[in-house]
């Protein structure tokens, strides 16, 4: 049996390592649960180990808002203190308090 443990936590801002932009956490899968098809569209060289958590974020950058599926090794907290402005957010999530924003919809 596989034990993952996710190095981040619903609510919590992240942000790519490579690519510009930031989210928030609101599901985590222990290792890759999206489509092949989806997978073999990453170039190769940038192609994560699918036997990592994978986390799905609501995504914002400069032009849009979005819903992303990153994994783990291509994360990073931020720590800026600054909010994300996804519309989605009040959905699942309450008022952005001490760098996080606390669940108040419980996903199975």
């Amino acid at each position: 049996m596989m034990k993952t443990r996710a190095k981040y936590h619903l609510g919590q801002v992240v942000k790519h390592r490579k690519h510009p932009f930031r989210g928030v956490i609101f599901d985590v899968d222990a290792m890759f649960s999206n489509t092949d098809e989806w997978y073999a569209a990453i170039p190769e060289e940038s192609r994560p180990s699918k036997d990592q958590p994978f986390y799905h974020l609501l995504a914002e950058n400069d032009q849009s808002y979005y819903v992303a599926y990153v994994s783990e090794q291509n994360l990073v907290a931020d720590y800026s203190g600054e909010p994300v402005d996804h519309p989605d957010l009040p959905d699942l999530f309450g008022p952005f308090e001490d760098g996080v924003y606390p669940l108040h919809f419980q996903l199975n």
